[in-house]
């Protein structure tokens, strides 16, 4: 019973390590002040206020005056394209939240063949379910001086003038909204990339002080614990309950009943952690309304799935003595090591998609050839005793079997 009692407790420091350790890794989220190059670019607006977004690498400033009825804000945006067509975009959003639909924005366009320009869109509901993005006037909002400059290096800015009705705006509350994409037809921007960077590009900011609440940046966030916890669930401590019953069960080592309790620990735990990740998941494709991951979602719910079925087995297995015991052990562990390569397809996949970069992918990389290390050196040690014991079960046969035809001889 005291083994049982402390393998859980002693994997707690470990678990909390690892934990620890991933969440390092979770990019920082806080607002940085402006690029020295941006800077210049403000200056010589003469606008007051400057940050980096925490999207796209893009960079926005902006000076304001609050009057009664209306307020007048001077914007510049700048991004990069470093393609030979595309599009930038900022905007502003009157609705409830900072969000794609019901953006009024400024667009400005890249071609090879025209030179650069920017007009005003309104971002309806229609076109986001497929319409034509064509330039429109924007009654509410009052544009001028609106354009589009090059300023080397792939970087484009966007300048312009705007009145903005104070029953519809906040100065301290402001949705505003970027984007930048890479195809375009005419004075048509056509879809960006959904990229998480690209559908994170929303922010509501504070124009007295700069600071920005970002639900894409809590999304962020939430997706990074997601991976976090799919990572030492899934794809940690269940791959180590597996390697403990694979080689401290019955041979070579013989750890009865330590390693029951360690295998129920490891998985266990395992689980609970990995659908806490899961629920996140779910939770973060419900909120997900104009693109989702179908290939990584879909995986997700057969590891869940799968998972609940092997936790079933510690109430449900049928009993030594049950005659269809061994074809139980068998479907059992060949769903276990079925389970274990979706996981690992998947969690990298999750990596590409969260674009963690190579800290997350290196990190579980260093963690796998870890896992593999152990089980070829047990696998290694795992034959070799095998055929040690089976040259000293032969030689012990061998021997046995020249006393007895010695003793038939004396009786004859």
């Amino acid at each position: 019973m005291n083994s049982q009692q402390s393998t859980p407790s002693s994997t707690l420091p470990l678990l909390a390590i690892v934990i620890s350790t991933f969440l390092s890794l979770i990019p920082n989220t806080v607002n940085a002040s402006c690029s020295h190059e941006f800077s210049e670019l403000v200056h010589q607006k003469n606008i007051s206020y400057c940050k980096t977004l925490h999207t796209l690498d893009a960079e926005f400033g902006w000076k304001y005056q609050n009057f009664t009825n209306f307020i007048t804000l001077e914007i510049l945006f700048s991004a990069k394209l470093n393609k030979p067509e595309g599009w930038i975009a900022w905007g502003v959003n009157p609705g409830k939240r900072a969000e794609m639909t019901g953006t009024k924005a400024l667009i400005g366009i890249k071609h090879p063949d025209t030179p650069l320009r920017a007009d005003t869109y309104d971002i309806t509901k229609e076109i986001v379910t497929g319409c034509h993005l064509l330039p429109s006037k924007i009654s509410e909002l009052q544009v001028s001086n609106l354009s589009m400059q090059y300023e080397g290096s792939n970087l484009y800015t966007m300048y312009a003038r705007l009145v903005l009705p104070s029953d519809l705006y906040n100065i301290t509350k402001l949705h505003h909204v970027w984007q930048v994409g890479y195809a375009v037809k005419g004075d048509q921007p056509l879809y960006h990339p959904t990229t998480l960077d690209n559908v994170d590009s929303t922010e509501t900011i504070d124009l007295t002080s700069s600071v920005g609440h970002s639900t894409g940046q809590y999304w962020g966030f939430l997706r990074s614990v997601h991976g976090v916890l799919n990572i030492i669930g899934w794809g940690i401590l269940l791959p180590s309950g597996i390697i403990i019953a694979r080689y401290f069960r019955v041979f070579p080592f013989q750890w009865e009943p330590t390693w029951f309790y360690m295998h129920i620990a490891c998985q266990l735990t395992g689980f609970l952690v990995g659908t806490a990740g899961w629920i996140i998941g779910l939770s973060l494709g419900h909120a997900s309304r104009y693109y989702t991951f179908h290939t990584h979602r879909i995986f997700g719910i057969i590891i869940f799935t799968f998972s609940t079925i092997q936790m079933l087995a510690f109430r449900l297995k049928p009993k030594m003595t049950d005659d269809y015991r061994k074809y139980w052990n068998m479907y059992h562990h060949f769903l276990g090591y079925g389970l274990l390569v979706i996981i690992f397809i998947n969690i990298f996949q999750g990596i590409s998609i969260l674009k963690g970069g190579k800290q997350w992918k290196w990190a579980y990389i260093g963690i796998l050839a870890f896992f593999g290390a152990i089980v070829f050196g047990m696998e290694i040690f795992t034959w070799v005793r095998f055929f040690i014991l089976k040259a000293k079960r032969n030689r012990s046969d061998k021997s046995k079997s020249g006393e007895t035809t010695k003793q038939k001889s004396i009786r004859k």
